[in-house]
């Protein structure tokens, strides 16, 4: 059986979604999350082979709670599910580890069977798509100045962040105070003038790629 967990914050969606799933003979949806709190507490406690989550959530995003998770379990798979095709999202799926990234006007038989793709371990990131993101990481090397203002101990916990540690991970890399990791992240966001660090982790995945 695979084992699957959803996370929308529509119970009506869910449910619609539970209903198909639990209608095939090889799926089980093993636990619910309306929320992203929700989604990290109860996908660690249950252990899905795939967890099937929303980009947009009222209290964050699917993509976070992707890279929390993976970091966390990496034995269960992500595929995520939004309602636009948004290249800035497609870039931090990919950043955070998502196996698959796909959009809700998918038919049923296509979300069954992308399910069951990811949980054999297959990729399921559209190429063009996926190409797109290569376009924009190249772009951002070559146009974008801003990596150079970072010091040295920036740099080296923005390539952490783009391996999808959290703060207190990171903590532990470096030994250094949690604390002190989230005053750094927000010093480095600051002075690449970015909001969220699926951004910076982004940026910095730019830089790799076109230093290869």
């Amino acid at each position: 059986m695979i084992r699957v967990f959803l996370v929308d914050d529509h119970e009506i969606v869910r449910r619609g979604i539970a209903d198909l799933l639990n209608a095939e003979p090889d799926i089980e949806v093993v636990g619910e999350a309306g929320t992203a709190a929700q989604a990290r507490a109860r996908i660690a406690a249950t252990l899905p082979d795939v967890a099937l989550l929303d980009v947009r959530l009222p209290d964050g995003n699917g993509i976070d709670v992707c890279r929390d998770v993976r970091s966390k379990s990496p034995e269960v798979r992500c595929l995520m599910v939004t309602a636009y095709d948004d290249d800035e999202a497609l870039s931090a799926a990919v950043v955070a580890g998502a196996a698959g990234y796909v959009l809700k006007d998918v038919r049923g038989s296509g979300l069954v069977e992308s399910i069951r793709k990811v949980a054999a371990g297959r990729t399921l990131i559209d190429p063009a798509l996926s190409r797109r993101v290569v376009q924009r990481m190249e772009h951002t090397r070559d146009s974008d100045p801003r990596l150079g203002s970072l010091s040295a101990r920036e740099r080296q916990i923005l390539s952490l962040i783009a391996d999808g540690l959290t703060n207190r991970q990171i903590g532990v890399e470096l030994s250094l105070a949690e604390k002190t990791v989230k005053n750094y992240v927000s010093s480095l966001l600051s002075k690449l003038g970015l909001q969220r660090r699926t951004q910076a982790a982004v940026l910095h995945l730019g830089t790799l790629h076109t230093d290869q």
